[in-house]
């Protein structure tokens, strides 16, 4: 199989299987259950999902803001207006292939603000090394709060919390012992790859010298907290959710956080509609209104990025038109 048909693999079958996921769900259920599930949807109250919205967006210019913090450091102050459209940009190309809006955020840096692409996304690394500290911090929260419910379940499935914590050591320790190897090599290509992450490095060590260290924290809590927000005022356009404790809703949204991280977009092998309305199921609610609840936050966010990233894509080279 040559590589660029397994490039494309990768990417179809992902959504494919997304796609036959929802669908099979939606078919195996009650005329019932889906005629519940579809009044759910049309009657959600819009002023709670125009509030989501504006909270998704403000995160995202947020977002945009912060990351001129990391590339001062190296002497480059982008526009905010390119910043803002190469995170939608980015946004949008990740609901056709995951991750790949990171690099192409960098590439429209380097684009049109003239930043190495190496080092701008060293950047965008210590960006998500910091965002995956604050998901760890939000889980560990849901698990604080909800810790009652996850210890029975875990009983339940036989899953021993110490070993799945080993194994996760234990692949930190691996990947660092890879490192070093790799450091000591004289291949040619193993020095352009430690050329090309030398870049990288740069890029990533930029957060410890930014001067805005502050303002980089401040934009950071409040991303998160633009996050979780907009999670908690979807429940109110579900009223049999609006009872749903902040701990519920955190839980929500640490697997829905797991659900658009690992797929294309939230629709592959773990749909974001189905996962978090599951875990509205997990505790005690109707599976109609955790959908609905579901349906409701990931198609407003998702036609928000479409709408916004192919914009993006439209005025950048508009408003660059000298570079």
């Amino acid at each position: 199989m040559s590589p660029k048909l397994t490039k494309i693999l990768k990417i179809i079958l992902p959504l494919a299987l997304g796609v036959f996921l929802i669908w099979y769900f939606l078919n195996s259920a009650t005329p019932e259950y889906r005629k519940e599930l579809l009044r759910n949807i049309t009657t959600a109250n819009p002023l709670w999902v125009l509030i989501s919205i504006t909270l998704g967006i403000l995160s995202h210019l947020s977002r945009a803001h912060r990351w001129k913090f990391l590339l001062s450091p190296m002497g480059y102050r982008p526009k905010l207006y390119n910043s803002f459209m190469a995170v939608m940009a980015g946004y949008l190309a990740n609901l056709g292939v995951p991750r790949s809006g990171e690099v192409l955020r960098g590439l429209s840096l380097s684009t049109y603000e003239k930043v190495p692409f190496e080092k701008a996304f060293g950047t965008i690394v210590s960006e998500r090394i910091v965002d995956l500290i604050m998901l760890i911090l939000i889980t560990t929260l849901a698990g604080i709060l909800q810790t009652e419910y996850l210890l029975t379940f875990l009983k339940e499935k036989n899953i021993n919390p110490l070993i799945t914590l080993g194994i996760f050591i234990a692949l930190i320790f691996i990947g660092f012992l890879g490192l070093q190897l790799l450091k000591k090599s004289s291949i040619p290509f193993i020095i352009k790859i430690k050329d090309f992450g030398l870049g990288l490095l740069d890029g990533m060590k930029s957060i410890f010298e930014m001067k805005q260290k502050w303002a980089f924290l401040f934009h950071t809590i409040l991303i998160w907290c633009m996050y979780v927000i907009m999670f908690y005022t979807i429940k109110f356009a579900v009223p049999n959710l609006a009872s749903a404790s902040v701990g519920v809703i955190l839980v929500a949204f640490v697997v829905g956080s797991f659900s658009m991280s690992t797929t294309n977009g939230g629709i592959g092998i773990l749909p974001f509609p189905i996962v978090v309305g599951a875990v509205f199921v997990f505790f005690g609610f109707e599976k109609s209104d955790g959908e609905a609840f579901g349906w409701i936050l990931w198609g407003s966010q998702t036609a928000i990025n479409i709408v916004v990233g192919a914009l993006s894509f439209l005025f950048l080279p508009i408003l660059n038109r000298e570079k």
